[in-house]
C-alpha cells in the first residue's frame, strides 16, 4: 500500500536524484570514455550526473512541494546537517593538504 499522506524533509528529492543522476552518468561516462579512448569522458560523468539530478529532483520537489508533501527540517536535522557538512569541508581540507604535501 501506498501512503499518499506521507510527507518528506525539504531537500530529499534533490539528494535522491542526485544520487541517481551520478550513479548512472557516472557509468555512462566511464563507457564513453573507454570507446573513445579518452578520460576526460570519464570525469564528465558525474559532473552531467549532479546537474541532472539538481534539475530533476527540484521539479520533483516543487511538485510534492504545491501538493503539501513537503516539511521544513526538524531542528536535530538541521544540527546533523550543518555537523555532517562541516565534517565534509574539513575531510576535504584534509585531502588538499596532504595532495600537497605529497606532490610538492
Amino acid at each position: 500500500m501506498k501512503d499518499e499522506n506521507k510527507k518528506f524533509p525539504e531537500g530529499h528529492f534533490v539528494g535522491l536524484w542526485m544520487g541517481i543522476g551520478i550513479a548512472v552518468f557516472t557509468g555512462l561516462g566511464l563507457f564513453i570514455g573507454n570507446a573513445f579512448k579518452n578520460s576526460s569522458f570519464v570525469s564528465m560523468g558525474p559532473i552531467i550526473g549532479v546537474a541532472f539530478g539538481i534539475l530533476v529532483g527540484q521539479a520533483v520537489e516543487a511538485k510534492n512541494k504545491r501538493e503539501g508533501r513537503i516539511r521544513t527540517l526538524y531542528e536535530k536535522e538541521k544540527k546533523r546537517k550543518k555537523i555532517l557538512v562541516l565534517l565534509g569541508l574539513a575531510l576535504l581540507i584534509i585531502g588538499f593538504t596532504m595532495f600537497f604535501f605529497m606532490y610538492n
